[in-house]
């Protein structure tokens, strides 16, 4: 999925507007490089919308960048995770994750 399919989902617009109303997300894994509208932007975009700012986000991403980091958390980023290279590495980060944010954290009560 791309930035513009994203946001189009949880908007219900563009391929998704005549779709069954699906439930928000407890939580969104968001790549910083995606094609189209990039993470960054999508970041901003969700964070600044009142009805969605309350998802948590994770990003998920091949960049360590300090400014990246920075950028993410200033705009609303949870959490901040760098995609290992090595396959057992990556399956045990995606564990780490789905581990917290989906089976321990508590989120907060939808309104």
């Amino acid at each position: 999925m791309n930035g513009d399919e994203a946001l189009d989902f949880l908007y219900q617009e563009g391929s998704y507007k005549d779709t069954e109303l699906v439930p928000k997300p407890s939580v969104i894994l968001l790549d910083l490089n995606l094609p189209g509208i990039d993470g960054r932007d999508v970041l901003e975009r969700l964070k600044q919308d009142r009805s969605l700012k309350e998802i948590p986000i994770v990003v998920f991403t091949t960049s360590s960048s300090p400014k990246d980091v920075e950028f993410c958390y200033q705009n609303g980023a949870n959490g901040y995770l760098v995609k290992p290279m090595e396959a057992d590495e990556l399956q045990k980060t995606v564990q780490a994750f789905v581990d917290y944010w989906l089976e321990v954290n508590i989120p907060p009560i939808a309104n």
